[in-house]
């Protein structure tokens, strides 16, 4: 024994502490990003999602402030190119594009707005329904999600469209009764998955009533992923209404939308006059995108999950 202690090298001790603290400074950020940085990501996901909703704001505010001037016509501007002074070009009436796509896209963005809301709270009480109620409950409640979910959406919501006489509010609600079937099943499962938790089985034990238990811990519990799937409903109710409205389920022809510019610049494109539908359809394109990068910055800051990225 004494002749190994002796062959033994004298810096192992140290050379294993050295060894240890490398691996325990290497998987640092392997496991943690350092505060700076989480710091950092935080930050930028926070001024991502104020940029988008700062521009959707600007978005709608500025159409409603432009609409009398989109919808006032001069044909002796007609059918002119993109310039400086008309960057979107004019139309065959003189109306100005740039004026006429912003004034639609405030149109989209608003039944967007009242459409994805209207769905989410449905889907809401839904899920809670379908998760607190009991078996019978649930089985109505999912029986309509699948329901919902097997039926393609254009159809069903130029069905609600037509029967609640088209414009904007039939719209509104065509959309709101066809897009919270996702929703639902989402926060049922997170209402199931908090109603086996051990802070609701002391809350039941201490004597509190199912409507505290909801309100003080299944509500708060799945309030962030309501909150997200609330916003990214809003690019589905924009484009789908841009569908219906594009195929004449929608709008009328005289409210400035984005479905109705591209479905009115179908019949010139062939003369050539391409603006009238590339610079509508990119803005639109561009409207959605923003809403998903609100969806997304959103989730990630309040997703516990995605708080290390």
């Amino acid at each position: 024994m004494s002749a190994l202690n002796a062959t033994s090298p004298p810096e192992m001790p140290h050379a294993s502490a050295g060894i240890a603290q490398k691996t325990r400074v290497g998987a640092l950020p392997v496991l943690h990003l350092p505060r700076r940085r989480r710091l950092a990501n935080r930050r930028l996901t926070f001024a991502c999602f104020v940029v988008a909703a700062v521009a959707l704001c600007v978005v709608v505010v500025a159409g409603r402030m432009m609409e009398p001037a989109a919808t006032a016509t001069d044909f002796a501007m007609k059918n002119l190119p993109p310039s400086v002074s008309h960057p979107f070009g004019t139309d065959w009436m003189g109306r100005d594009m740039l004026l006429r796509t912003v004034a639609g896209l405030s149109t989209s963005v608003l039944v967007g707005l009242l459409a994805a809301a209207a769905s989410a709270v449905v889907a809401l009480v839904l899920g809670c329904v379908a998760a607190v109620g009991g078996r019978r409950a649930d089985a109505a409640v999912t029986w309509l999600i699948d329901l919902l979910m097997g039926v393609p959406h254009i159809v069903l919501l130029i069905l609600i469209s037509c029967a609640c006489g088209k414009g904007f509010w039939g719209v509104t609600i065509g959309v709101a009764l066809t897009h919270w079937a996702s929703l639902a099943r989402v926060v049922r499962a997170e209402v199931l998955q908090c109603r086996q938790s051990a802070f609701v089985a002391a809350a039941r034990k201490l004597g509190a009533t199912s409507w505290q238990v909801a309100r003080r811990h299944l509500v708060p519990y799945v309030l962030p992923q309501f909150v997200v799937g609330l916003v990214l409903l809003f690019p589905h109710a924009i484009l789908h209404e841009a569908a219906i409205t594009f195929l004449g389920f929608g709008l009328p022809p005289e409210q400035p939308a984005i479905g109705i510019i591209l479905s009115e610049s179908m019949r010139y494109l062939t003369s050539g006059m391409w603006w009238l539908a590339v610079f509508p359809g990119l803005a639109l394109v561009a409207c959605v995108l923003l809403f998903d990068l609100a969806g997304g910055s959103l989730r990630r800051l309040l997703d516990p999950h995605s708080a290390q990225e």
